[in-house]
């Protein structure tokens, strides 16, 4: 396989369960729920996303034709101490679309903890570290345990009680961003007071100003 990478970047993670943890953050290209092109929005699945993920000309991005040459270029930007823990977050678009077991090994082989941000109509390969599964409207839930089940709130389509019964270890609402912030963070966190199983997920890096 040819891996399509629209951009890799070391920072923070910002979000949920691994907030404040140095991470190379890997964003595949593409998504199977939004070709990412503002003609197609509107008849899209996922009409939110707020993501760049088309196409291979982000900071880090291009085409990486072997597991090993894709684990390298992840390895290239970890700045840590020898034997400090790694971590890559595979995001995307859809990163199961192109994470498979080869760059799983590939990966593990350079010390990585491997997490992924997946929409979960992707069953995850084995070896997977941390999983988190952010549903969007009404598509299909095939993976349906992990580490983490994070829903952007408020959607319709995908209200919290649609996924209580799955098997995850923590679930997060994050409240939705743009022109109703403000009142997306104040339902969330009623939300979360009412229902307690449910916690507060807020994307710190935008505060910080970090990617």
């Amino acid at each position: 396989m040819t891996y399509s990478v629209k951009e890799a970047f070391l920072t923070i993670q910002g979000e949920a369960g691994q907030a404040g943890r140095p991470a190379v953050f890997l964003r595949f290209a593409g998504c199977n729920l939004w070709s990412g092109l503002e003609r197609d929005r509107a008849t899209a699945v996922c009409t939110f996303c707020d993501t760049d993920f088309v196409g291979v000309n982000g900071d880090g991005g291009g085409k990486f034709k072997t597991p090993d040459l894709m684990a390298d270029h992840v390895n290239s930007f970890w700045i840590g101490r020898e034997g400090d823990p790694k971590l890559v977050v595979c995001t995307g678009g859809e990163p199961l679309m192109q994470l498979d077991g080869p760059l799983i090994d590939a990966l593990h082989a350079r010390g990585f903890e491997i997490a992924i941000e997946s929409n979960g109509t992707i069953k995850a390969p084995e070896g997977i570290d941390w999983i988190c599964i952010s549903p969007k409207a009404d598509a299909e839930v095939v993976q349906t345990s992990g580490q983490e089940l994070k829903l952007v709130y408020p959607q319709e389509k995908a209200m919290p009680e649609r996924f209580e019964h799955m098997d995850f270890e923590r679930f997060w609402l994050q409240p939705m961003d743009g022109p109703d912030a403000v009142e997306n963070t104040a339902a969330a966190m009623d939300y979360c007071l009412k229902h307690p199983k449910w916690r507060l997920s807020i994307q710190t890096h935008k505060y910080i100003g970090v990617r």
